[in-house]
């Protein structure tokens, strides 16, 4: 157990943007929360999972609804408290802690404001080690872990509870709530045991965030080239640098959907990307050819400084670099790659990691 303080959040919402592949919800917005709750109520506490008991039950907390939202409707942080409180009212059991549901800006360090404001611990772990835009895209989904009881709640008190029987179905109930929310809702969803984590979750999530947080911090300290950096902390490999001539963003059914296209320079001069995105970055093209597809990360950051950049930030005229990197491997898994592959999204291209990919695209 280590605890969270003020200094350790930038690093954590900065890192979890990379992972967050452009989604997880505005990272500046999440980290004002966090860091204030903790002033308020003091450092939050760490854990693994292996720290904990088997049967101590874990509630996940985060947002939910297109991003671009939340940059104008900022959370009310009493909505995420709602919501978390009324699922454990229902389950009839109190929860012994919190954790991420994904790897994002908003949604990895939300739940370290509802571990300050409740004195409850945080885990070191999530469902995905990166974003995605559908409640049941989770590694929990293909072990069998549900995502009801299901509690939604929006800034005027109103909560919604449900229970049904697929996380498919939460997911198109919820999107239909989440409308009339305005576009954004705080959740409380996949209540599991710690037993049922050590199988199901991606550990180390947070710290991983932090670490790559640092890697960055440190480079631009240093002077060196941020983007290497990140590039060389995660695995991944340099897509494209150009710059972003048109970004085409809509709010559709409850998400950002919509595409960036960008102009190569440098090495990429005369080369053209174009980047689709469902709130989380889902394909890129280079020249036409796919280079990288969900569920492998792709991250938009700032050549100059390494800034991840999330698609409710893209904007045109941006001098952007973009990198591609391996998924967990749990996503490589048959049952759970099916929940996110690129045909899921209306692609018409087979999954090929992101590693192979890379070695053709590059011959």
């Amino acid at each position: 157990m280590r605890l969270l303080h003020e200094e350790n959040i930038e690093d954590i919402a900065l890192g979890a943007a990379v992972l967050g592949t452009g989604g997880g919800g505005d990272p500046y917005v999440g980290k004002l929360m966090a860091r204030e709750a903790i002033r308020q109520y003091g450092p939050v506490e760490l854990y693994t999972l292996d720290e904990l008991d088997d049967d101590d039950l874990i509630v996940p907390a985060a947002g939910m609804g297109a991003p671009i939202v939340i940059v104008e409707k900022l959370p009310a942080g009493d909505d995420m408290i709602r919501a978390f409180k009324a699922l454990g009212r229902y389950s009839g059991r109190e929860p012994r802690g919190t954790m991420s549901i994904e790897a994002g800006g908003l949604n990895s360090v939300m739940p370290i404001y509802v571990a300050a404001r409740l004195r409850i611990p945080m885990v070191d772990c999530d469902g995905m080690g990166r974003a995605f835009p559908e409640i049941q895209m989770t590694i929990f989904t293909a072990h069998g872990i549900t995502a009801s009881p299901f509690a939604m709640s929006d800034e005027r008190g109103n909560v919604l509870l449900m229970d049904t029987v697929s996380n498919h179905w939460v997911e198109t109930f919820a999107r239909s709530c989440v409308v009339h929310m305005g576009a954004e809702g705080m959740i409380a969803l996949y209540s599991a045991t710690v037993k049922q984590l050590k199988e199901a979750a991606i550990h180390g999530t947070i710290t991983l965030a932090e670490d790559i947080g640092k890697t960055v911090r440190n480079a631009r300290r240093q002077e060196a080239n941020p983007v290497d950096a990140v590039r060389k902390a995660v695995g991944g490999f340099l897509i494209f640098r150009g710059k972003i001539t048109d970004v085409d963003r809509r709010i559709e059914g409850g998400w950002n959907r919509g595409d960036a296209k960008m102009a190569g320079t440098g090495d990429f001069a005369g080369d053209d990307l174009l980047l689709e995105f469902q709130n989380e970055h889902l394909v890129v093209r280079v020249n036409g050819e796919f280079a990288a597809t969900t569920p492998d990360l792709i991250a938009v950051l700032d050549s100059e400084t390494g800034e991840p950049i999330t698609t409710e930030a893209l904007r045109y005229g941006m001098r952007v670099a973009v990198i591609a990197f391996p998924c967990a491997p749990q996503w490589r898994e048959p049952a759970a790659l099916e929940l996110a592959h690129p045909r899921y999204f209306g692609y018409d291209v087979d999954y090929e990691p992101v590693e192979e990919r890379y070695l053709h695209h590059s011959r």
